[in-house]
């Protein structure tokens, strides 16, 4: 059963794109489980899998990372976290990766979301730490039919500054031949897994095809992302956009997703066009680093009236306009997809990367001030947001760090959470503004 909430939970939503990707992710899973029961293979997969292979050979799939969302949206996670319990884990177990294992547990999965996760025959994984590896190996011993496929990591990154301006025109720079030709080797070796596994064959021009509209569905999160920064008062904020694009992104390679992005840019260009700010009296352009709070979206929605203080940004349209298209595959999709593992990998782990990225977002969409979550039962948050902090911090960005689980309400306190976000406001971002205004007048 949902938690009880002594506060609203529920966002503002302004746009139908929103709502219509809500709805087809929905609808695509009512069709799962009844083709998952009719042999179908179908794959448990962390956020970091080649999606785009499994597209390829039309192997459904879902996102345990994902799943772990759509559970706390639906207040659902509670529960989940007791059959962890009732196995004799820890209660503070990391809750994002964890929660696919939790649904291995239940007795009737059939009463999840939207009829359940289905019980999957492959498991793909690529663990960013030890303790993500080890909730990994457990679910695919409790999925007793499932087989897992571990994809390594190969960590040799090559320095370069500005990535972003290079990942989608000239990928080949943030890599090396002896890294491209190990991700490669990764890719093969999947497919031959797959082939093996489920009978379907790979085909490379059907790839070529999804990285077509993978190619088109992030030219549109582009324009998107780049007409919210350059309009003030902003058309959207985050509640808007963060189902929006996250939901599209796991059906990221169809024609689906191509078309929802581009109706998402037509949507926010006509609120632009007409005058149609989300919030009026914006003041304040907020940014928001780190998962998204899936149990109480409406969090973001509470500094609007009260400061005019705008949640604007999220890295899920921001990386989904920068860090996944790819020009000039044609020749070999394989080695040009590898580098995007490669790459997120080095986002993850290389302080100049992340920060350097971050810093040219909180610039570009002209941002006031910075909300970092960060949950302290992740193994990957600690080094990850120092030197982001740190970076912001020194270029005149403003950070309030929030230490709390983004699946977990249980461990939400509204009351402190709310007024860490308003003492950021009141004491570090008016003040500035303030000076601003009297330099001017």
């Amino acid at each position: 059963m949902p938690e009880n909430k002594s506060y609203e939970t529920r966002s503002v939503k302004r746009l139908e794109a929103t709502k219509a990707a809500s709805a087809y992710q929905k609808e695509w899973f009512k069709t799962l489980r009844p083709r998952v029961e009719a042999g179908e293979p179908f794959a448990l997969v962390c956020a970091d899998a080649p999606m785009e292979i499994l597209r390829a050979m039309d192997i459904p799939f879902v996102v345990y990372q994902w799943w772990t969302a759509i559970c706390a949206a639906k207040q659902m996670n509670g529960k989940m976290y007791g059959f962890l319990r009732e196995a004799g884990y820890r209660d503070d177990i990391c809750s994002y990766c964890s929660t696919a294992y939790a649904c291995a547990l239940d007795p009737h999965p059939e009463e999840g979301p939207w009829g359940g996760l289905p019980e999957p025959s492959i498991i793909i994984t690529q663990s960013e730490c030890s303790i993500m590896g080890k909730i990994e190996n457990l679910m695919a011993e409790a999925y007793e039919n499932a087989e897992q496929y571990v994809m390594q990591r190969y960590y040799e990154p090559v320095l370069t500054e500005r990535w972003f301006d290079k990942a989608f025109d000239d990928y080949k720079l943030l890599s090396n031949d002896r890294r491209l030709d190990f991700f490669e080797r990764e890719l093969r070796d999947l497919i031959a897994f797959l082939e093996q596994k489920t009978g379907r064959m790979f085909d490379m021009n059907r790839l070529r095809q999804v990285m077509d509209y993978v190619n088109e569905q992030d030219y549109w999160y582009r324009k998107t992302r780049d007409l919210i920064a350059r309009t003030r008062p902003a058309p959207v904020t985050v509640t808007d956009t963060v189902n929006a694009v996250m939901q599209a992104q796991w059906q990221r390679g169809t024609k689906w997703a191509t078309e929802h992005a581009k109706s998402l840019y037509e949507e926010v260009k006509y609120r632009v066009d007409n005058n149609m700010p989300a919030v009026p009296n914006e003041r304040i352009r907020l940014m928001w680093i780190g998962r998204g709070l899936w149990f109480n979206l409406a969090f973001y929605n509470h500094f609007e009236e009260k400061y005019g203080a705008a949640f604007i940004w999220t890295m899920y349209l921001g990386l989904a306009a920068d860090a996944y298209g790819r020009l000039g595959y044609e020749d070999n999709p394989l080695r040009a997809l590898g580098t995007r593992f490669s790459m997120i990998t080095d986002f993850l782990h290389m302080p100049p990367w992340n920060s350097e990225w971050f810093l040219k977002e909180a610039r570009h969409n002209h941002i006031d001030g910075v909300v970092i979550l960060t949950s302290e039962n992740c193994m990957n948050n600690g080094d990850f947001y120092y030197n982001i902090v740190k970076t912001l911090e020194d270029n005149g960005f403003p950070v309030c760090l929030l230490r709390a689980d983004p699946a977990d309400a249980k461990k939400w306190n509204q009351e402190t959470m709310t007024a860490a976000v308003e003492e950021l406001i009141e004491r570090r971002i008016e003040p500035e503004l303030k000076k601003r205004k009297d330099v001017r007048q």
